[in-house]
C-alpha cells in the first residue's frame, strides 16, 4: 500500500494537513534539542521529510532513516541527492521491530506517523531505546482527536468522509486513505501510549497536543541506567 501512494504521498501530506505537517515536523525535531553533529534515528522515514527537517535545523546533525517500504525510500533518495545531503543522510530499508543500527549509537531518534502502522509498537519502540544513547530523546508525532467539543466533531467528519474521498482522487488508491482514519482510531490514547513508553525503557515522557490536539508530539528520555 505504501508503495503504491508513494508518488503523491508529499502532496497529499500538505493537502490533507493544509501545510501544517511542516510546523509539526520543526516543532519535533526542536523538541529534541539536538546537539551539535548529532547522530539522528528517524524510523519510518518514508521519503525523508523528517530527516531532511533534522539536519536543516540542527548543525552537522546526521540521519539515518530506516523504512520497509522501496518505493517510498527511493523517492526519498531523489530528494537527499537534489538537497545534496547525501552526506548526511543515509536511506536504509529495514524492519521497525530490527531496526539495522547499533546499540547505544544514536543521540536521537524521530517518527512521524509511523508507530501506529507498525506490528508491533512495543518490539519497536524497545528497539529505539536500544539504539538510543542513555539520556538520549525520542521525539514521535501521531494522530490524535481534538478535545474542543466543536472541532472535534468536525475534525472527525473531514477525517472519516473528505479525507478518504481527497486522498482516492489524488492517490488513485481505494484503500489507502480509508485506511489512515481507522488506523487512527485504534491508536491508543495519549496517557495510554505514554505508559507503553515508560514500559518500553523511557522516562520524562510528555504528551504535547498541536493543533487542537489533531496531532500529538510525545517526548521522552532513554533511561539512563
Amino acid at each position: 500500500m505504501f508503495d503504491a501512494i508513494a508518488p503523491r504521498y508529499d502532496l497529499l501530506n500538505h493537502v490533507l494537513s493544509a501545510g501544517m505537517d511542516r510546523g509539526w515536523r520543526n516543532r519535533a525535531v526542536d523538541a529534541l534539542a539536538l546537539p551539535d553533529h548529532a547522530r539522528v534515528l528517524d524510523l519510518c522515514t518514508g521519503t525523508g521529510d523528517l530527516a531532511l527537517a533534522a539536519v536543516s535545523r540542527a548543525r552537522g546533525a546526521s540521519v539515518i532513516g530506516v523504512d520497509f517500504a522501496a518505493e517510498m525510500l527511493r523517492l526519498g533518495l531523489m530528494k537527499v541527492r537534489a538537497a545534496a545531503l547525501e552526506s548526511r543522510i543515509r536511506l536504509v530499508r529495514g524492519d521497525a521491530a530490527r531496526i539495522p543500527v547499533g546499540d547505544a549509537t544514536c543521540d536521537a531518534a524521530t517518527m512521524g506517523f509511523g508507530i501506529r502502522n507498525v506490528a508491533e509498537p512495543e518490539r519497536a519502540l524497545a528497539e529505539i531505546a536500544r539504539v538510543l544513547k542513555p539520556g538520549g530523546r525520542v521525539a514521535i508525532l501521531e494522530f490524535g482527536q481534538p478535545r474542543i467539543p466543536g472541532i472535534r466533531t468536525l475534525y472527525s467528519w473531514y477525517f472519516r468522509y473528505m479525507l478518504p474521498l481527497v486522498g482516492r482522487l489524488i492517490s488513485k488508491h481505494q484503500s489507502a486513505y480509508s485506511y489512515l482514519p481507522a488506523s487512527v482510531g485504534t491508536f491508543p490514547p495519549p496517557a495510554e501510549f505514554s505508559k507503553t513508553l515508560v514500559a518500553t525503557g523511557f522516562s520524562h515522557v510528555q504528551s504535547v497536543p498541536l493543533t487542537f490536539g489533531i496531532v500529538y508530539l510525545f517526548i521522552a528520555e532513554r533511561d539512563r541506567f
